[in-house]
């Protein structure tokens, strides 16, 4: 009697515990600095580029992202930005190109466990990497600088932001001096069954232009399961509320395929 009872409790218990460690899946994926394993390809559409407005470019971002332990106390979060862009009539109608962008590599250091107050952070040095496919799709420049993220995850409510500024130190001397701030402020929402909405906007300042890119993205995404794999699949609508000149402008889409790698 007492191996049956066992056995129905483990039986109801399991799918309970399958919940449980999705809805810590979900709240993992909303911290940029999460012990986690993950797989994000993001791709964005935008528009309305150029001095007609003509030109269009799908960016497609593959952003793994790999922790790794160093002591007791401390992860080490490496997230990797590689874009695969392909652009058309851009920056002048006719014109096109399609290729790899250049690489931006962000690197952590994140104490295991929040402060007391429940405020999870880390800093790092953020390294850009001129490797892309073709000139007009980069900028020809290795750059460094500081990046940071913090954040308070609050029953299901996730806020913070991220922020990095990078300065170019060497690269192609016909290329323009690369010094640019990046800052990312970001709300998410977690529902009980594992649908996360999120806020955020992806604001860049170009010092040398003096000009902002203000993205503003609204997104909506659900955890799901297929066989082993776990997945967040998901989109959503941007709104640009700046952009330099010739560049995007309006309304862009924003399409999500997280693969996730739980240890």
């Amino acid at each position: 009697m007492g191996a049956v009872l066992c056995t129905v409790i483990i039986l109801i218990a399991a799918p309970l515990w399958a919940e449980e460690d999705e809805a810590e899946l979900a709240k993992k994926l909303a911290n940029p600095v999460a012990s986690l394993i993950s797989v994000p390809i993001q791709a964005n559409y935008d528009e309305n580029y150029g001095p007609n407005e003509d030109g269009s470019v799908w960016r497609i971002n593959i952003q793994p992202v790999i922790p790794f332990s160093l002591n007791e106390k401390w992860n080490l979060i490496s997230r990797t930005i590689l874009p695969v862009i392909d652009q058309s009539d851009v920056p002048v109608v006719g014109m096109g190109e399609s290729g790899i962008g250049d690489i931006l590599q962000s690197l952590f250091f994140s104490p295991k466990e929040p402060t007391p107050r429940g405020l999870i952070w880390g800093v790092g040095p953020v390294i850009l990497l001129p490797t892309a496919s073709d000139d007009v799709l980069g900028g020809e420049k290795w750059g460094i600088g500081p990046t940071a993220v913090g954040l308070r995850q609050v029953g299901p409510w996730t806020y913070g932001a991220l922020i990095n500024h990078v300065e170019s130190f060497a690269g192609d001397d016909d290329r323009s001096y690369i010094s640019s701030t990046f800052i990312q402020p970001f709300l998410t929402y977690i529902t009980k069954t594992k649908t996360t909405f999120a806020l955020n906007t992806e604001s860049t300042y170009d010092w040398n232009s003096e000009q902002w890119s203000v993205p503003i993205n609204l997104t909506v995404a659900q955890l799901l399961k297929i066989g082993p794999q776990i997945i967040q699949i998901g989109g959503g609508v941007r709104y640009w509320a700046d952009s330099p000149d010739n560049g995007p402008q309006d309304w862009g889409a924003r399409i999500q395929l997280t693969f996730l790698f739980p240890r």
